[in-house]
């Protein structure tokens, strides 16, 4: 069992039950997945970009991601219907917690001029996105590989039913939120 699980399970669930006054300890809210999501827009011209886009998020997250294709043809873009353009991966259970806690102790404080991240990124049912703007801040990203900096979305998304809640699971497991 992780490390955070645990927090989750002895810590957290308790102190959101208090806090809520729920009846049962099922009704505390929890995370249920993370998505990480990379745009690869470059792939349009150059097919090689996504492979190395594809390469890094398996490092990062564990696990193999899928590519995501492109819904629509947009010819501003030079974009048809069916063309790779990005990568994305879910993570659920052990990997999903392990990556949690890799991203609140780890990276995110390597960010450059950290002060927190967004309050309001909630999307009013409890699911809570991010940006990142650079691949650099995971420890296994090695920074000599890097031939292009990429940004990504991560997307944890909960059971809360309400922001409040979703805002005060993810600050007891230790999302820096800005003060």
């Amino acid at each position: 069992m992780t490390r955070l699980k645990e927090k989750y399970n002895n810590d957290v669930r308790p102190s959101l039950v208090d806090k809520f006054e729920y009846t049962s300890p099922m009704q505390a809210p929890k995370v249920d997945k993370i998505v990480i999501n990379m745009g690869v827009g470059e792939a349009v011209s150059n097919t090689k970009n996504l492979d190395k886009a594809v390469e890094e998020l398996t490092l990062i997250s564990g696990q193999k991601p899928v590519v995501t294709r492109a819904k629509r043809s947009i010819a501003g873009f030079r974009l048809r219907e069916g063309m790779p353009i990005g990568t994305k991966v879910t993570l659920r259970g052990d990997r999903m917690y392990d990556f949690l806690d890799k991203l609140v102790t780890v990276s995110l404080p390597r960010v450059r001029d950290f002060r927190g991240v967004s309050k309001n990124s909630f999307d009013g049912r409890g699911n809570y996105t991010l940006g990142v703007k650079e691949q650099l801040i995971f420890p296994e990203v090695d920074y000599d590989d890097v031939d292009k900096v990429r940004g990504m979305d991560i997307v944890i998304v909960t059971t809360a039913d309400t922001d409040e809640e979703a805002r005060e699971l993810l600050g007891q497991l230790g999302m820096p939120f800005q003060k």
